[in-house]
């Protein structure tokens, strides 16, 4: 169990020490992954960003995914291209959708929605973190744990299309068949644990507390603030 955020970000943080220096870009899935990717970040003195991400679930069970809307496109958070949808990929769990028999139009108005969504934060979270080019660089998504791997999985596919150097998924915590599925899609894979009956992500901390918005943006400026300070010769 972890104590917060901040301390599985630590340990991530020193199980990624051998990046340190290189030209690497963390990204976190908001809102959760934010704290943790943040101390990564600062470990490795590198830039942080978000990787704009939204699950779609069960009616009822919106914390049990069957789809997932990814931003996979590279347009500067904050701006608008002029069409919120241009960049938006959907993955869906066909197999899941199936079983529980979920009508095709809760998907479409619940990715409506998501869609919407992701255009809010990318304008509410404005320019304060990475928003260029992820090619040729080390790219490290982060979150805060995986429960069902879909949104991790729809971020993964969209960042490899980016062609990084190299591509690292670094979370405190998953389930070991999602934990498989994810080192699939990545040249590393850095999970520090993986117990067979996960259930929620929130019960491997201590403290889980929800995080808004304000200090996602927050997060972000001291990031930003950080990197200009450090390339600051005076």
């Amino acid at each position: 169990m972890f104590k917060d955020r901040e301390e599985a970000g630590a340990r991530l943080a020193e199980a990624l020490q051998d990046l340190q220096g290189q030209d690497v870009v963390v990204l976190a899935l908001p809102r959760g992954g934010v704290p943790v990717a943040a101390v990564i970040a600062e470990a490795l003195q590198a830039p942080l960003g978000v990787m704009m991400v939204r699950k779609i679930g069960v009616p009822g069970q919106p914390e049990l995914a069957v789809a997932a809307l990814v931003d996979a496109g590279e347009q500067e958070v904050g701006t608008s291209s002029g069409n919120e949808t241009a960049d938006l990929q959907l993955l869906r769990n066909e197999a899941l959708i199936r079983q529980l028999g979920i009508p095709e139009t809760h998907i479409e108005a619940e990715a409506r929605r998501a869609g919407q969504e992701i255009a809010r934060r990318r304008s509410l979270y404005g320019g304060q973190g990475w928003s260029g080019s992820l090619e040729g660089h080390q790219v490290i998504l982060v979150d805060d744990g995986v429960a069902t791997g879909l949104t991790a999985m729809a971020a993964l596919q969209a960042l490899g299309a980016r062609k990084p150097a190299g591509l690292v998924m670094a979370v405190p915590v998953a389930a070991p068949d999602v934990a498989a599925e994810l080192a699939r899609l990545v040249d590393r894979s850095v999970i520090l644990e993986q117990p067979q009956d996960l259930g929620a992500v929130s019960l491997w901390y201590r403290r889980f507390d929800q995080v808004d918005d304000e200090t996602v943006r927050r997060l972000l400026q001291d990031a930003a603030q950080r990197l200009r300070g450090d390339r600051d010769p005076g």
